[in-house]
């Protein structure tokens, strides 16, 4: 069973409605003892860094995440709270990973947010991902990025900024880009994280 994180953050439907086109079970919940007895489970999200975080924290789910033990996938919001701060609000977030949120400074010229398809080049064979992944475009939604780090799996440019597109540390991935969006190739990362 795969349980998706029920918080205050838009988008999630799409994300149960991936699970549905792939023939997961999955259940959209935010009961403590439900996201812990699950298999696999999934942080998804749009929204605003510092409301999340208060949220996540007056219902005790920022405790509850930080402690699973079993595979984690953040997706877009929900990798960017996996970090340890982020400037949207600056706030300080749940520190799985110990990399920052940036906000991005565009040019002149350019656009924020980062809003389309743009590419995901794949560091290093990191054991999870395939590898028909690398180079691929996946959809971008967001104004704010993780600085690259050692637990970044994979990166895209945007405003002549390197970013982390996807991270993973022990049991937990993440991916700044949605998957559930990403036609073939995002449905293709799903099941690599479903695999793990």
């Amino acid at each position: 069973m795969v349980a998706v994180i029920n918080y205050n953050a838009g988008n999630i439907r799409s994300v149960l409605y991936a699970l549905e086109r792939i023939g997961v079970a999955h259940e959209l919940t935010a009961d403590p003892e439900r996201i812990r007895a699950a298999d696999k489970v999934i942080f998804p999200g749009v929204g605003h860094a510092a409301s999340t975080m208060a949220h996540l924290n007056e219902t005790g789910l920022a405790d509850v995440i930080r402690s699973l033990t079993q595979p984690v996938f953040g997706v877009c919001v929900g990798m960017q709270l996996l970090c340890s701060h982020s400037e949207e609000g600056d706030v300080d977030c749940l520190g799985v990973f110990p990399e920052r949120v940036r906000k991005f400074r565009p040019a002149a010229g350019e656009k924020v947010p980062h809003m389309g398809w743009n590419d995901v080049r794949v560091r290093e064979n990191n054991g999870w991902l395939s590898p028909k992944v690398d180079g691929e475009y996946c959809y971008y939604v967001h104004s704010y990025f993780v600085e690259p780090g050692p637990d970044t799996v994979a990166t895209t440019n945007y405003c002549g900024t390197d970013f982390a597109a996807m991270m993973q540390k022990d049991n937990f991935y993440a991916a700044q880009f949605h998957p559930e969006k990403s036609a073939a190739v995002g449905e293709q990362i799903i099941r690599d994280f479903l695999a793990v």
